[in-house]
C-alpha cells in the first residue's frame, strides 16, 4: 500500500452517509475531494465513523492519522457532541488536541464550520433554540482553534445554500449526493487557493 496522501477524520459526514453508490457503499465528499485533488483511492485513507464524537477521534482516529501522517488532512467532527453528548469543556479541549496534533509545516489541515442542522430536525422550538446556541458556541471555538493552528476553515454556516434543504438528505443530518459534491468542490477550491497563495 502506498502512503496516504489524503486522510479524513471524523464522523458520518466524513464516512459519506447520504451519498450512496449503486453497490450500497458510501461515496461521500472525501472520495469526491480526493478525485478532484488528483489523489487515487489507494492513496486516500477515510477514518470517518458513524456517531463518532470528538472524543472518539481523539481516542481512536488521531493516533492512526499521526502514525503515517498525510500531507493533506481533513477533519469534520463535533455534531454528535452537540446533539447527543454535550460537554463544552471537553468539546473545546478535544478540538484543540485534534488540530494542534495534526498541524505542522508539512501538512495542510482543513475543516468546516457547523451549519444550522437544528433547522432540519423535527424538534420542539425550545430545544431547537438550545441546539442553535450550542452550534454558535462551537463555531466560535472552531474559528479560534483554526486561527491558532493555521487550519483552513470553510465557513458553510455562513453559506445560505446550506441553510435550505436542497443539499441535505431526508434525515436532515447528512448531506445528500448534491451536498457531498458541493462540499467537495468548495473545499477543493479553498485548498487549491491556499496552496497557490503559499507558493506565491
Amino acid at each position: 500500500m502506498p502512503a496516504a496522501r489524503f486522510t479524513a477524520l471524523g464522523d458520518s459526514f466524513v464516512e459519506g452517509r447520504g451519498d450512496v453508490a449503486t453497490d450500497g457503499s458510501y461515496i461521500g465528499w472525501a472520495r469526491r475531494f480526493a478525485r478532484r485533488m488528483g489523489v487515487s483511492p489507494r492513496e486516500t485513507r477515510n477514518l470517518g465513523a458513524y456517531q463518532a464524537t470528538t472524543q472518539v477521534v481523539v481516542d481512536t482516529q488521531l493516533h492512526q492519522a499521526l502514525a503515517r501522517k498525510s500531507p493533506l488532512i481533513g477533519v469534520i467532527v463535533g455534531v454528535n457532541d452537540l446533539v447527543q453528548d454535550y460537554a463544552p469543556d471537553r468539546f473545546t479541549a478535544n478540538l484543540r488536541t485534534i488540530f494542534e496534533s495534526l498541524s505542522g509545516l508539512d501538512t495542510t489541515v482543513f475543516t468546516a464550520s457547523y451549519p444550522d442542522i437544528p433547522a432540519n430536525l423535527p424538534l420542539p422550538e425550545e430545544f431547537r433554540g438550545l441546539l442553535r446556541e450550542r452550534f454558535a458556541y462551537a463555531n466560535e471555538v472552531l474559528r479560534e482553534v483554526c486561527a491558532a493552528t493555521h487550519t483552513l476553515h470553510l465557513d458553510i454556516a455562513a453559506d445560505a445554500d446550506w441553510s435550505g434543504r436542497a443539499l441535505w438528505s431526508a434525515d436532515g443530518l447528512h448531506p445528500n449526493t448534491g451536498g457531498h459534491s458541493r462540499f467537495a468542490d468548495d473545499m477543493a477550491d479553498l485548498v487549491e487557493r491556499a496552496s497557490w497563495l503559499t507558493a506565491a
